[in-house]
């Protein structure tokens, strides 16, 4: 269920279908919204040489800004940045949904009759039937990702995990409630807060996934609040 946060960066409204130009038609098939390859390859070579962290994408957050105790950015490119990026969001969306889930689901079980207690332990006593629901859930969310984001292995000069140009990292096309902004500004603004949130939900969960492990109790329980 978690999986189903791998794609607010994925907030990209949905269009109506209409016969349009063939012209109009190819300058869609290379730009999603107000994301030029041509134009992000560019820009991210210009900030690179004016020597700014990251290739200048968001995320670099005070007060721990140009974090990279590890120097794992050394000789990167931005493409590899770009994939990296990629694997970041998918983790910090199943991290905030896991956090609350740690929070409601030890409680509150609309859809079946659990019995409470951590929710480590909730996950096998779900019932048989529900184990090949989750996965073909799991793989058609993954399998929708990898179609929308990646190029085509059987491409000549392939490199593994190679994203598409056009693509921006975690915008599957999923926007019910047009959240997505039309100003590339703005956009970067909601691309930093939810890496805020999202490396905030990706500790919280480790937090609870050790306290529940160390303690085989509810986070409710532990902190003497066993009705939370």
């Amino acid at each position: 269920m978690l999986t189903l946060a791998t794609s607010s960066l994925s907030f990209s409204a949905p269009f109506a279908a209409t016969r349009a130009p063939r012209a109009h038609v190819v300058l869609q098939e290379e730009k999603v919204g107000f994301q030029d390859p041509a134009a992000v390859e560019k820009a991210a070579a210009a900030a690179d040489k004016a020597g700014e962290f990251c290739y200048g994408l968001p995320g670099s957050i005070a007060p721990f800004e140009e974090f990279d105790p590890f120097n794992l950015l050394e000789g990167k490119t931005f493409e590899q940045v770009r994939t990296w990026r990629e694997a970041e969001l998918a983790h910090a969306r199943v991290g905030m949904l896991a956090s609350a889930g740690f929070l409601v689901q030890e409680k509150f079980h609309p859809l079946f009759n659990a019995d409470g207690g951590p929710a480590l332990e909730q996950i096998p006593k779900l019932p048989p039937f529900m184990w090949p629901i989750i996965a073909v859930g799991i793989g058609s969310c993954e399998a929708l990702r990898i179609s929308v984001g990646w190029s085509n292995p059987s491409e000549p000069d392939h490199v593994f995990q190679k994203l598409l140009p056009q693509y921006v990292p975690g915008d599957i096309g999923f926007d019910p409630l047009g959240l997505k902004p039309t100003d590339p500004e703005e956009f970067k603004i909601m691309q930093t807060k939810e890496l805020q949130n999202g490396r905030l939900g990706m500790l919280a969960a480790a937090g609870f996934i050790a306290q529940e492990f160390a303690t085989g109790q509810t986070w409710g329980s532990y902190f003497g609040r066993p009705d939370l």
